[in-house]
């Protein structure tokens, strides 16, 4: 499966923005789905994730209650709609999936997901 992340931008504090992870190839469905972002300097860090399903989401801890992941199996499309952003939610946000059958306890581990999107940059000005 291949994925194209979109949906970054220039926003101010406070503001929202809406990424999209378009995916081809392959029946998004057969996937569970993760975001994952990357400050400059930084490490690759867990924002949120969400079973085939779609039934249950997971989130880091900094971004709970700001951000709703969701997915469009008939789109083959995974959204992750940012609200409250916050000059340290500045990154650039990836995509990915997992093809691993217990997904849901392995969420925040990079070594799950197969498949990488190229990544969408948010930045989040004061």
């Amino acid at each position: 499966v291949q994925l194209q992340a979109s949906g970054g931008g220039s926003v101010q504090v406070g503001g929202s923005l809406r990424l999209s992870c378009a995916a081809s190839g392959r029946s998004v469905s057969r996937y569970g789905l993760g975001w994952f972002r990357q400050a400059p300097g930084k490490e690759r860090e867990f924002v949120a994730a969400i079973t085939r399903s779609g039934s249950r989401t997971q989130y880091a801890d900094s971004v709970k209650g700001r951000f709703t992941m969701s997915r469009d199996n008939a789109k083959n499309t995974v959204y992750l709609e940012m609200n409250s952003l916050k000059p340290e939610d500045t990154a650039v946000y990836y995509c990915a999936a997992s093809e691993i059958p217990d997904f849901i306890m392995l969420t925040q581990t990079l070594g799950a997901y197969k498949y990488w999107g190229q990544g969408t940059l948010v930045t989040v000005s004061s």
